[in-house]
């Protein structure tokens, strides 16, 4: 794929080589990706070659298939360095796209050489403080790409844990694993196998508290089994485990834990996943006393936003701004569960606006969190009677 790609690059370079000032930059540095990016209205995947000036954070998008310029060289300062890796997707001028390859073997060797996918695992003795473990893996320089809260059965919890199957321990390891719901994440960083193990600490809480006491499992484990989380011991491990969860070919992995009764939904918006807000807000909501019912990262293409948010065209009008800032890239759905919660928790948002939040109800989640109109932090379920039909809209319809 790479030849492929070389050969488009060489098309870009010698035929578009002025920036979007007029300025020839053949020797300046760039980095080239093969991005896709599926075409609703043509119901077709079109592919692009995506090109990055780090320099003053400028692309440039090449079509493949027509063998002509897609996007001249512009400024867009939405897109940085860090968000360029294999696997991620990325929003251009309100097109999401799926980077599938490196472009050419200097951007591979320049950003591909360290990255690496880890599963991680919240076990149940935890769950409730996902928000600080959520901060802490942000903290050590790691992203979450997936992430979805289950409850295991016990043949799927066998099959994760199949290689202590002849081990003393296999069984109290199943039990508790399946005793309550767990958090499943993928994550994404330069050499993140041994980073979120490090972030975990060792194995035996009570050894954690005394060699790496600022370690997870010092934190929030009790002892060897009840250790609060789990990390991919190898890349090879990472992928097995990674593919259980989260299946590349067919399926969806385990199902998620959306109860669909008194409930509410609440979305964290994907400027504040991307500003790594994600641990704060979901600490908010915990500490609040709400319940987090069921969790799951989303990527929303624009017709499936449009949908969501359809109450709100011709009502509000920040309406196309709504629906370009939901689908710019991944967001975390949430169901809030409690007797009241559409209600309660449409109050702990606070108004829509956060500016007047700040002035009105500073303790709110948007006056802490949000930064305007469009980019408030969270949606939450307006009306009463729409919080099961939200929480359906994620977590059955769009998880299929």
């Amino acid at each position: 794929m790479l030849l492929e790609s070389n050969l488009h690059i060489q098309c870009v370079a010698f035929h578009q080589g002025a920036d979007y000032d007029g300025e020839t930059t053949l020797s300046e540095e760039r980095f080239a990706f093969l991005a896709e990016w599926y075409d609703p209205s043509a119901a077709l995947l079109r592919r692009y070659q995506l090109l990055f000036y780090p320099k003053d954070g400028s692309v440039e998008m090449y079509d493949v298939k027509n063998q002509r310029t897609f996007l001249r060289r512009t400024k867009y300062d939405d897109l940085h360095q860090e968000d360029l890796f294999v696997g991620n997707r990325i929003n251009v001028f309100s097109r999401q796209l799926n980077l599938v390859d490196y472009g050419d073997q200097y951007t591979a060797n320049k950003l591909g050489s360290k990255k690496e996918r880890t599963l991680a695992m919240i076990k149940p003795d935890a769950v409730t403080k996902v928000g600080d473990i959520i901060q802490m893996i942000y903290d050590a320089g790691l992203i979450v790409t997936k992430a979805k809260m289950t409850k295991l059965s016990w043949k799927q919890a066998g099959d994760f844990y199949m290689e202590h199957q002849s081990k003393s321990f296999f069984n109290n390891l199943v039990q508790f694993v399946t005793s309550g719901p767990v958090v499943v994440m993928e994550l994404m960083g330069d050499e993140a196998v041994s980073v979120w193990r490090k972030v975990l600490g060792p194995t035996d809480s009570g050894a954690a508290r005394k060699d790496a006491p600022a370690s997870l499992r010092a934190r929030f484990g009790t002892d060897g089994t009840k250790n609060a989380g789990h990390g991919s011991d190898s890349l090879a491990s990472a992928a097995r485990e990674l593919e259980l969860f989260f299946p590349s070919t067919t399926g969806h992995g385990p199902s998620n834990t959306a109860q669909y009764s008194y409930c509410t939904c609440c979305i964290i918006k994907p400027h504040a996943i991307s500003e790594a807000l994600t641990g704060k807000i979901l600490n908010s909501i915990t500490e609040a006393g709400f319940e987090i019912s069921a969790l799951q990262i989303f990527n929303l293409d624009q017709a499936s936003a449009e949908e969501f948010l359809e109450i709100y065209k011709g009502v509000v009008s920040e309406y196309t701004g709504m629906v370009a800032e939901l689908c710019s890239g991944p967001c975390m759905a949430l169901e809030i569960h409690g007797p009241d919660a559409p209600r309660e928790f449409r109050a702990f948002c606070g108004p829509s606006d956060p500016e007047i939040a700040r002035h009105l109800q500073p303790a709110t989640l948007r006056a802490r969190y949000g930064k305007n109109k469009v980019q408030n932090a969270v949606h939450c379920t307006d009306l009463q009677e729409d919080g099961l039909l939200e929480v359906q809209y994620f977590f059955k319809i769009l998880e299929g």
